[in-house]
């Protein structure tokens, strides 16, 4: 497949809208998209920066996130999105770990970025959008003077993002790719290019933060690729509705609690939208209910394309709404790489067996500054993994069962919570739920359920027991809660990521 010069789509139609805002309605055409991220390439080849340098942004959903990432992306610059829920001392890591030269934050973040100053010495320059603070130059001031032109060395930059942290320290993935110049793709990005039909018609609604690598990646390549793309400053379920309607959006990308939000809608409200525009709505991130799915299938038509992969690169696993129908629960066969189940001897299990999920031949990466990290999930056969479990079955699809960190283990018993969360999210007064292990005396751990529902003040003791019951219709009781606590709101990132372990620390300790 032949892929346009990005630039291309700029001569052709400079006018054309690159992205859209969605609440603000401000819109950047691909004239300026471009004319801006020259500038700013300008500004870090001035500054001293290289092919293999690091940035790192620390910002809300803005233009200017998009601006300085493209920059980065054609000066071979390497660039590090930094999640905004994290604290000052995580925020310092980052930055320090990966040796940014820039830092560039915007003046929402100004608490944070405040308190970084003295905590972040590598750092030569600190810019900041839509105004400043101490120690912080405007970034629109610094990069206005120079030229609208590209460099004369454009080279292909690529995210250098940090793991969630949900299981300790953050971890920057660093990716082994050869050096190109902007204008090509590496393979993976063709591949995902032609699976999802990225084109100059796509128009790509996206409802989560850039920060994270699913939704930054799509977004550059749909605008690599030409299309338009509308930006969530925050993702809102009726917004969401309204946006696709009211742009004919083509392609969109969601989490699953993204779609238990819109279900859990009125039902008159939410279908009152037409969303028919849609050729292709991804998801991953997370495994999703089975019958969630099967409701978004029923409502949106079988334009649903799962697929399981992470920032690592290490392999991709995709499935069609009319495979999944086939294989219900299965998030797809390997496209890139190839799935390896093994047991904790590293042998190869058959199918069925449940082991951990390795791949083999997709792109080879490291733990920026961590080569015990990195060496710990590779296998001995060279595969490696990022401890999740599951199985293939016989036609080689892969079910995930859960993370090794979420097992439970109660009087000797492998439990993973996944299942239970899958089935009490489906009921009709739940919002979210969360299940992990809390300490018991005679086995070790118990079962343990966190509830967030549609109406708090309907918590009670009966309620608690109905949660129970329907959980143990459907599950061996052994797999279920024996005890439900209700919150107010459970502690997800924004990209719906589960902070078990907030929850599960207020328990243990």
């Amino acid at each position: 497949m032949e892929f346009e010069h990005p630039r291309k789509w700029v001569q052709e139609n400079p006018d054309k809208p690159a992205f859209i805002m969605a609440t603000s309605g401000q819109v950047v055409s691909r004239g300026e998209l471009d004319e801006s991220a020259n500038r700013c390439a300008h500004m870090l080849r001035d500054l001293g920066l290289q092919a293999g340098d690091n940035i790192a942004i620390y910002m809300e959903n803005n233009p200017h996130f998009i601006k300085i990432a493209s920059a980065a992306a054609r000066s071979g610059v390497l660039y590090t999105a930094i999640s905004t829920h994290l604290t000052v001392p995580e925020v310092q890591y980052i930055v320090n770990d990966c040796q940014a030269k820039v830092f560039f934050t915007s003046a929402a973040k100004s608490e944070v970025a405040s308190q970084l100053l003295d905590k972040t010495p590598n750092v030569a320059t600190r810019l900041m959008v839509n105004g400043t603070a101490e120690g912080y130059d405007s970034y629109e001031d610094k990069v206005s003077p120079y030229p609208v032109e590209p460099i004369a060395d454009e080279t292909t930059g690529d995210a250098m993002l940090y793991s969630s942290g949900t299981t300790g320290r953050p971890k920057g993935i660093k990716l082994t790719l050869e050096p190109m110049s902007y204008g090509e793709l590496w393979d993976g990005a063709k591949m995902l290019i032609a699976v999802y039909g990225l084109n100059n018609e796509a128009l790509y609604l996206s409802p989560a933060p850039l920060y994270h690598a699913a939704p930054l990646r799509f977004v550059m390549l749909t605008l690599f690729m030409g299309g338009t793309v509308i930006i969530m400053e925050k993702f809102d379920a009726l917004q969401s509705l309204e946006l696709i309607e009211r742009y004919k959006a083509t392609h969109s990308q969601w989490v699953p609690t993204m779609f238990i939000r819109m279900l859990k809608l009125p039902e008159e409200e939410r279908k009152k939208f037409d969303v028919s525009s849609q050729k292709i709505a991804i998801h991953a991130a997370a495994p999703i209910p089975i019958q969630v799915k099967e409701q978004m299938i029923d409502w949106w038509g079988p334009i649903l394309f799962e697929y399981y992969a992470a920032t690592e690169g290490n392999g991709l696993c995709a499935i069609t709404s009319e495979e999944w129908l086939q294989h219900k629960g299965s998030v797809g066969r390997a496209l890139f790489g190839t799935v390896k189940i093994l047991d904790d001897e590293e042998r190869e299990l058959p199918a069925g067996e449940v082991g951990t999920i390795y791949f083999s031949g997709g792109h080879d990466f490291e733990y920026h500054n961590d080569p015990e990290k990195t060496a710990s999930i590779r296998s001995s056969q060279g595969y490696t993994t990022l401890n999740d479990v599951g199985y293939v079955d016989e036609e080689g699809f892969l079910y995930l069962t859960d993370r090794k960190a979420n097992m439970i283990i109660s009087g000797g018993i492998n439990i993973y919570p996944q299942e239970a969360e899958n089935l009490l999210v489906t009921h009709p007064k739940v919002l979210d739920v969360a299940v992990f292990g809390v300490p018991h005396e005679d086995f070790g751990e118990a079962v343990k359920g966190v509830v967030q529902l549609r109406n708090p003040a309907e918590a009670s003791p009966e309620l608690e027991q109905e949660l129970i019951e329907f959980c143990r219709s459907q599950l061996a009781k052994l797999k279920c809660p024996s005890s439900i606590d209700f919150a107010d709101e459970l502690p997800r990132t924004p990209t719906g990521k589960l902070l078990k372990r907030l929850l599960k620390d207020k328990y243990w300790k």
